[in-house]
């Protein structure tokens, strides 16, 4: 048995599982995150405009999608842990490949295989995730989310001062240093599942016949796509359309991604005090708000408050999907967890190339405008959040 089956070393063991899988939900942030500020300069670079760089963002979600279910298998077979090692080694020289690509066609093979690996890293995270929620019996996913966020406002946030000051491969030198650094300090206290949880999915490895999994699929699908839109297009809507300078534009998905990391860590009070359905409810309506506000600000400033606003609402509709995902009746873990994440995923890598397409010929205020409806949307599955109240049922209470 592992340490975590034996009662006087499971308290240290969770401890320090809880702390390594907020670490990586910290450092699969910090790389996404550096991507926004970076998309413009890398227009820039190769002399594109937003069509093309519209099929560079999706092709980062085709590799993301496209390699996810690889790493939802090797979690089902063989455990979060070993599945989240790999992916976050083979995601560590990504941002330095993109950088250092000389042409459309190499960068865009860097790109899929840094979205490919981080997506891939992003499913096996999750899952642990929930593993460390059912050892220690208390939800953590909304603040490992919040991890994410900091990693990802300090991506951004830093990235577009970085790549001003020490130009586009510094700047890549530097993210992939702080991202290797992290792995050092994390990888060895990720929590190893017992492997008996591998084996009881690994006989049923086919799609279960249950619509649950895929309905919060759609709820984290309406999510995810207006969050993707925020990560890819924000910095260049701030340049593009409001005439915002290299620094500033990256503090647009910053804002987002920073208020989302202090919801996200109340998340877990929030949801055990107005239960997830009525979480999930409000937080539509304020992130529909604030991207409207986004859309329609007149200023760079008032526009970066707008998309913290979305930050505020966006922030803890997809932690409560993949807790719900995590926690359905006769399904997995792993299983449920996959498809919802694939789906959701699928959202926030794969139509903001779409809408790359879409910005040739209109607006980006009309753009967001669209987004917030789609948040709305969700409210049609809200319900579903129920299975991610750990009183719902006897596996979660």
């Amino acid at each position: 048995m592992t340490a975590v089956s034996g009662p006087p070393s499971r308290a240290s063991g969770r401890i320090g599982a809880r702390w390594a899988v907020s670490g990586l939900f910290f450092a699969n942030g910090l790389l996404l995150g550096s991507w926004a500020p970076k998309l413009p300069v890398l227009m820039q670079r190769l002399g594109i405009g937003e069509s093309v760089a519209g099929l560079l963002v999706l092709v980062l979600g085709l590799g993301s999608v496209s390699i996810m279910p690889i790493f939802g298998a090797i979690v089902t077979q063989r455990g979060s842990a070993r599945a989240v090692r790999l992916a976050a080694i083979l995601a560590a020289p990504t941002m330095l490949l993109i950088s250092l690509a000389p042409g459309l066609w190499t960068v865009a093979v860097a790109i899929y295989l840094f979205g490919g690996f981080l997506g891939g890293m992003d499913v096996a995270m999750n899952a642990n995730a929930v593993a460390v929620e059912r050892a220690r019996r208390r939800a953590i996913m909304s603040s490992c989310h919040g991890f994410w966020s900091i990693g990802a406002f300090t991506g951004a946030g830093l990235g577009g001062i970085a790549l001003s000051v020490l130009g586009e491969i510094g700047h890549a030198l530097l993210v992939t240093v702080m991202f290797a650094a992290l792995l050092v300090a994390i990888l060895p206290s990720v929590l190893a599942e017992p492997l008996s949880m591998g084996t009881a999915a690994r006989v049923r490895l086919r799609l279960p016949r249950s619509p649950l999994p895929y309905l919060i699929g759609l709820l984290s699908l309406c999510a995810m796509i207006p969050e993707g839109a925020i990560i890819d297009w924000s910095a260049v809507y701030l340049r593009r359309d409001l005439g915002a300078s290299v620094w500033l534009s990256g503090f647009g998905f910053a804002a987002c991604a920073g208020t989302m990391a202090v919801m996200r860590f109340a998340g877990d009070s929030i949801r055990q005090r107005l239960g997830a359905v009525r979480t999930l409810r409000l937080g539509a309506m304020i992130g529909a708000a604030g991207l409207v506000m986004a859309a329609l600000a007149p200023t760079s400033e008032l526009a970066i408050l707008g998309f913290g606003f979305a930050g505020i609402g966006i922030s803890n509709l997809v932690p409560i999907a993949f807790s719900a995902a995590g926690n359905l009746p006769g399904i997995a873990p792993g299983i449920g967890m996959s498809i919802a994440t694939v789906l959701g995923y699928s959202g926030i890598l794969l139509v903001p190339g779409l809408i790359g397409l879409a910005a040739e010929h209109m607006a980006f205020s009309v753009i967001f405008t669209v987004l917030a409806t789609l948040i709305l949307s969700s409210l049609l599955f809200s319900r579903l959040a129920r299975y991610a109240d750990f009183d719902h049922d006897g596996s979660s209470a």
